[in-house]
């Protein structure tokens, strides 16, 4: 790469210590602000759904999604999402079909 690199952009070559590179990451970096565990699940009182993203107190309603993990992955949110989605159509399909053969069995 170094054949099309001219000159140092950023931070600049007046940056040489590590305060200086310390201040331009400061002033520069930023994040790609993911919101999670908002709704956190789990077995306990506090948690507002249960292992089976049902929200407690509140029939009928599952939250599906990224708010549900109890703490921040540390990776990109995007394939833990992904599971738990898929994992929740799992559970409600197997509500259902559970439910079916209940009625058919009476």
């Amino acid at each position: 790469m170094q054949k099309y690199v001219a000159e140092e952009f950023l931070p600049g070559p007046s940056a040489e210590s590590d305060d200086d590179f310390l201040d331009h990451i400061r002033q520069t970096a930023g994040t790609t602000y993911h919101p999670t565990s908002t709704c956190m699940m789990g077995p306990h009182e506090k948690a507002v759904v249960d292992t089976a993203l049902r929200v407690r107190g509140i029939e009928g309603l599952r939250v599906i999604d990224a708010s549900i993990m109890p703490t921040v992955v540390s990776g990109n949110t995007n394939a833990a999402t992904i599971m738990i989605a898929e994992k929740g159509v799992e559970m409600i399909l197997g509500e259902r079909s559970s439910a079916s053969a209940v009625r058919a069995a009476a």
